[in-house]
């Protein structure tokens, strides 16, 4: 990081005494609350989505099954561009340096913008194309047409939406990010019925109402911005250099590796239960939602931890960065394991409840979800390890890790369990990469906290 001067505002400033001074669990909870109420409040809206596309036929909810992996690839991108831009604001706000904040905020944001526009015009060109990469099938593809054409137009908005949250939470605004997100999700949610039903458009009217949600979430976020001690955004502080590039892909690439394996796992995914007919695909589309929702405040709480995290490391408070990693793999790791217990007894209704007219479905869906809560508790360790070696620029490691439940671990799972075991093979397969994840990031994480303050981290 560049020398440093210290140019806070007098709000800022009296953040960074909170940041760096506060008992780290209470400060750790007050701002996990906000950011798992914006992840909780997503994941529901994806429910709400699949609930009433579940109501037309099967094919439409695989189609956002099919679509979740270009979602998932947009996501990587917004999230490399946020979590790299948020990781340096919030070691610079520690430095108390707002100035280079505030440009990096807004090199942020811009480029993602900009990197949408340009994924949703190829999109156009090639949408047919992408969808059938993806794992769409024939019958599939005309539903699932209708969908990606509102997403592409939404892209810029949704990528920088993403972007957004992540560069509000970083400088410890969490609440202001949650009201941005949360009046998208309640947008959309209210929109879906109408536009689904009410007009007659179908899975047309559901990519509609996400993309319209998200144009309103992004221009209400641009506006909050500033607020509370926050970095503003302007246009006139997009100053773009290679060397903050440099520093975006140190901190981003986690995220990016992270978000691009979930892409491409879940188009692997598509395309080998695909072997199994249009139900299988479905089928992982529902609980790949449910687990998303479940793992949504785990996630959210971890968001609580990266601010406190980059301050108090941009600080050299080191302790403090300890305390509150232990602090929140204890409450991440009890939540998980709560929710696998009651996720494994109440499966069948948790999938039934959005596809009660397709028993087949319904019973593979079961099954899935079952095998994904025997390995749950364990994620909640593995993503407290990946956002804190993220946060203090351990960037080969966080890659790693990032890459490892998703990519290194779940690809070759769902072809060797494809082969050894058959379908079966391909429900267990989340379950083992989850495994192999958490034994995984046991060494890498401890190695690295131990050192912390010992070497020039």
């Amino acid at each position: 990081m560049p020398n440093l001067q210290h140019n806070n505002s007098p709000a800022q400033h009296a953040k960074f005494v909170k940041l760096t001074t506060e008992p780290v669990g209470r400060l750790v909870t007050g701002l996990a609350v906000p950011a798992m109420v914006s992840m909780l409040v997503t994941g529901i809206y994806n429910l709400v989505d699949t609930f009433f596309v579940g109501q037309i036929n099967t094919q439409s909810v695989a189609a956002l099954g099919i679509v979740f992996s270009y979602m998932s690839i947009v996501q990587s991108i917004a999230f490399f561009f946020g979590q790299g831009a948020g990781n340096y604001i919030s070691r610079a706000l520690g430095h108390e340096d707002s100035h280079n904040a505030g440009i990096m905020a807004s090199v942020g944001l811009v480029s993602t913008w900009l990197t949408g526009a340009i994924i949703a015009v190829t999109g156009f060109v090639f949408m047919e194309i992408m969808l059938r990469f993806f794992g769409s099938t024939e019958t599939i593809l005309p539903y699932a047409c209708d969908y990606f054409t509102f997403i592409l137009i939404g892209t810029p908005f949704i990528m920088s939406c993403f972007t957004l949250n992540n560069l509000m939470r970083h400088q410890g605004n969490a609440m202001l990010s949650m009201l941005g997100i949360m009046t998208g999700a309640v947008l959309n949610v209210a929109l879906d019925p109408i536009f689904i039903f009410g007009l007659g458009l179908g899975v047309k009217g559901a990519g509609m109402a996400t993309a319209l949600s998200q144009i309103v979430s992004f221009t209400l976020m641009l506006m909050l911005s500033g607020k509370r001690g926050g970095v503003a955004i302007r246009l006139s502080l997009f100053k773009p250099s290679l060397q903050r590039y440099r520093d975006i892909a140190a901190g981003g690439l986690p995220s990016l590796a992270r978000q691009s394996m979930m892409g491409i796992a879940a188009l692997i995914l598509n395309h080998v239960a695909g072997l199994y007919g249009d139900s299988a695909i479905a089928s992982f589309s529902v609980v790949s939602r449910i687990t998303m929702l479940a793992s949504a405040a785990m996630i959210g709480y971890g968001q609580g931890f990266q601010p406190v995290c980059g301050f108090n490391y941009g600080a050299g408070k080191f302790d403090r960065v300890r305390a509150a990693f232990i602090h929140s793999c204890k409450v991440s790791t009890i939540y998980c394991t709560v929710l696998a217990v009651a996720g494994f007894i109440f499966a069948r209704q948790l999938v039934s409840l959005f596809v009660e007219s397709d028993p087949e479905v319904s019973r593979i869906g079961t099954e899935v979800l079952r095998y994904q809560c025997l390995a749950f508790p364990l994620t909640g360790f593995v993503v407290m390890v990946n956002m804190y070696l993220q946060n203090i620029r351990r960037t080969v490691p966080a890659v790693i890790i990032a890459m490892a439940r998703q990519g290194i671990f779940l690809i070759p799972a769902l072809f060797l369990g494809n082969w050894l075991l058959g379908f079966f093979g391909v429900e267990i397969a989340q379950a083992v990469a989850d495994t192999a994840s958490f034994l995984l990031a046991i060494p890498l994480g401890i190695k690295t906290l131990n050192g912390m303050g010992k070497t020039n981290a």
